[in-house]
């Protein structure tokens, strides 16, 4: 029995699109000592007791490792204004950490200044998911600023004016 239509992958991708998500970059350090980033928006909470939070990463990521061996990782939540690095932390380009202020955070992962918030967190469980793996985080750090986000949806960044 084939996949409907309307669930095929290009259909699916469309339509998962269609949920306005923050923007991430991710971070950690990897076995040899390397800062290792990647722009995520699968990023959620999960848990307030105890602190939880999760994100998705695709099996076939050249980043797996990195993440599957790392103890702690950053989930650095961008501003709008951050739309620059977030289109760098999305591509292949080895020289990412070039750009923006960083910092080394618990377990070594970095840290990004500037953004709307960082979750500082340890591996609290991974779990297969179909074609990706989710990580959870429990958060031991956290810090906040009040700024306009950066927003991705159907394909496009955007950003938000004032609250409705």
């Amino acid at each position: 029995m084939g996949i409907p239509d309307d669930l095929a992958p290009e259909a699916l991708r469309s339509a998962f699109g269609r949920f306005a998500t923050g923007v991430t970059i991710v971070t950690c350090q990897d076995a040899q000592g390397a800062s290792v980033g990647l722009t995520v928006n699968s990023f959620a909470s999960l848990s307030l007791e105890p602190p939880l939070v999760l994100w998705s990463l695709r099996r076939v990521s050249p980043r797996m490792d990195a993440f599957v061996g790392a103890t702690h990782f950053a989930v650095n939540v961008l501003a709008s204004h951050q739309i620059d690095l977030s289109r760098r932390f999305a591509s292949a380009r080895e020289d990412k950490f070039d750009a923006g202020q960083w910092s080394i955070g618990l377990g070594s992962a970095p840290v990004l200044d500037g953004c709307l918030a960082v979750f500082e967190c340890v591996h609290y469980a991974r779990h297969d998911a179909g074609d990706h793996v989710m990580f959870v985080g429990r958060v031991l750090c956290l810090r906040e600023t009040a700024q306009a986000p950066l927003v991705y949806h159907h394909g496009h960044y955007r950003s938000l004016d004032e609250p409705a």
